[in-house]
């Protein structure tokens, strides 16, 4: 990785930590180069944690009620499925 970790793009990112683990699924690999392997993988994996703690603080300050207020809701990553328990779409959302 010659670029410092906070210019790394997500994607960029992404793809090379694809690319070490398809690498270290290798047997033929000696040692030293598998842990350098290891090594550059754990850092790449903090920076995209990093990147996703950041978007998602992002969305969270981004999201707007119905009639313009800023609301700070948090990012719900718990999945697809919808609840009922949920406010509808002309429900506005009270800023906490």
């Amino acid at each position: 990785m010659a670029q410092a970790a906070h210019e790394v793009k997500y994607e960029e990112a992404l793809k090379r930590l694809e690319k070490l683990v398809a690498e270290l699924d290798k047997s033929e690999l000696d040692l030293e180069t598998r842990l350098k392997k290891f090594e550059e993988g754990t850092k790449l994996a903090r920076v995209l944690l990093k990147k996703l703690d950041q978007a998602k603080k992002k969305v969270e300050l981004l999201v707007k009620t119905h009639v313009g207020e800023t609301a700070v809701v948090p990012f719900d990553d718990g999945g697809d499925d919808l609840s009922d328990d949920q406010p509808s779409e002309d429900a506005p959302i009270s800023p906490e």
